[in-house]
């Protein structure tokens, strides 16, 4: 596998901790050329990266026009960045936790599709990779922001993919089951043990074995899927 990014620009937000700085780790490993984009970078193993909060869409744009022309383009980008939001039913939920979890979860993921894409088409190639959840075909009780924004980034996932069809772009998404990283911090622990329970294999998955597939998807092999969903859940995904 080594160099199979040789030559390629990559950037993966929220890069800096949890899956997304495993991504970003076996794709410099690989070969790519990487930025990573997080709202604290400084404990990001990479050469390059930006400070930035994906929620404003003007200081993505210029991460994505500033990272363009130091690497000469983009050919990939991983949107991992992400939270969970509290846990409470839907009657109870905070408003403005349900505005910042879709901020964050959903608009924050438009956002940076949205300023890679052009970036991208000039050079005649690209990888998206967006990181959504399984809650978001489930919907995870006590989790409707999180399980809500989840289905609305595999909604546009699939819409961004066939607009780009006919190009050498292509466009995908997974839905992990939980992995044990530190946004379990956020989550009460009954929480935690209701998503064990959901996994047929009984185990949380690994940062590695989400690295592993999402670095096939943004990779060149990835050439006819696109607009579509992939599995990632030890079993637990009911569709």
């Amino acid at each position: 596998m080594a160099g199979r990014f040789a030559n390629r620009r990559a950037v993966v937000t929220g890069g800096a901790a949890g899956i997304g700085a495993s991504i970003a780790a076996r794709l410099a490993l690989e070969g790519a050329r990487v930025s990573v984009w997080d709202l604290d970078p400084s404990k990001a193993q990479a050469a390059h990266k930006l400070a930035l909060d994906v929620t404003d869409p003007d200081a993505v744009q210029r991460a994505a026009d500033s990272t363009a022309a130091e690497f000469g383009g983009i050919d990939i980008l991983v949107a991992s960045a992400g939270i969970s939001g509290p846990n409470g039913p839907v009657w109870e939920y905070p408003i403005a936790a349900w505005k910042q979890v879709i901020e964050v979860n959903l608009n924050g993921v438009f956002y940076c599709n949205r300023a890679v894409v052009p970036h991208m088409l000039r050079g005649e190639y690209g990888r998206i990779v967006n990181i959504a959840s399984v809650a978001g075909k489930e919907g995870n009780p006590n989790a409707s922001a999180y399980s809500a924004s989840k289905a609305a980034v595999m909604g546009l996932t699939k819409s961004l993919g066939k607009e780009l069809a006919k190009t050498n772009i292509r466009v995908n998404c997974v839905t992990p089951a939980a992995v044990r990283t530190a946004i379990f911090d956020q989550m009460k622990q009954e929480h935690i043990d209701f998503m064990l329970s959901k996994i047929p294999m009984g185990r949380f998955g690994t940062v590695e074995e989400i690295g592993a597939l999402v670095c096939w998807l943004a990779s060149e092999e990835c050439s006819f899927s696109t607009g579509a969903v992939f599995d990632v859940s030890g079993g637990r995904a009911t569709y």
